[in-house]
């Protein structure tokens, strides 16, 4: 496969684009993924921090120490990294903007996440805010949104099943209710800002989808100069 786009790197982290279709890390099975890419690419040993779903691309950061891994881990866990993204929607969210809150459970015997009505054991609290970029009408598909989405938690499936549980699940995504399946999911890691694990130093960085379907349909580079997506 073609060499990953590697954003910024140094003798701590390293911050890359990870395209669809490829796993966030090793599986049992073996499977190619962004950690053996890494290694193939540079020749050194990294440590994931966080995840992304295998159909999902976009900006990752991984350690290359066990003390930068530890403190992007905590960073993540008291809510100083942030996460943003990109995705299309089947159909139009209610509101221009807004924030989603759900008590979510991970099923793991399914691998899927379902919005429950009450805490119980293995429930956890999500939350996101969003914000409605631009519409299109496809004549067979009909409504698809360009949404922006900031999580306040990291939730298994979270934005998936979030946005799934109000009738505006992700194109592509059959698990949560799309009509088309797609191996690729429209969810895409735009952004992720967070200080660096060890100088402290304030770090963002911002990548756009290919130029794909359903990507393709929005004009994403003139919404990249909204006040959204410029923070």
């Amino acid at each position: 496969m073609e060499n990953l786009k590697i954003l910024y790197t140094d003798k701590h982290i390293t911050v890359c684009v990870k395209p669809p279709l490829l796993l966030s890390q090793q599986d049992a099975k073996g499977s190619p993924d962004m950690l053996k890419v890494l290694f193939e690419q540079t020749g050194i040993e990294h440590k994931p921090v966080h995840r992304l779903d295998f159909g999902v691309g976009g900006v990752m950061v991984y350690a290359k120490t066990d003390v930068a891994a530890s403190k992007l881990s905590a960073a993540i866990q008291d809510k100083t990294f942030q996460k943003e993204y990109l995705a299309v929607t089947c159909g139009r969210p209610t509101e221009n903007e807004g924030v989603y809150k759900d008590l979510l459970f991970k099923d793991s015997s399914k691998n899927k996440s379902f919005v429950v009505d009450k805490m119980r054991k293995g429930v956890k609290e999500a939350s996101l805010e969003y914000r409605l970029l631009d519409t299109k009408e496809h004549e067979k598909l009909g409504v698809l949104s360009l949404v922006w989405v900031k999580l306040h938690t990291g939730r298994t499936h979270q934005i998936r099943v979030q946005f799934a549980s109000r009738k505006t699940a992700l194109y592509g995504d059959g698990k949560y209710g799309s009509r088309i399946s797609d191996k690729r999911t429209a969810l895409w890691s735009y952004a992720l800002t967070f200080l660096h694990p060890v100088s402290r130093k304030p770090l963002s960085f911002c990548e756009i989808p290919d130029n794909c379907f359903p990507w393709e349909l929005f004009d994403i580079s003139t919404a990249e100069n909204t006040t959204v997506l410029k923070g």
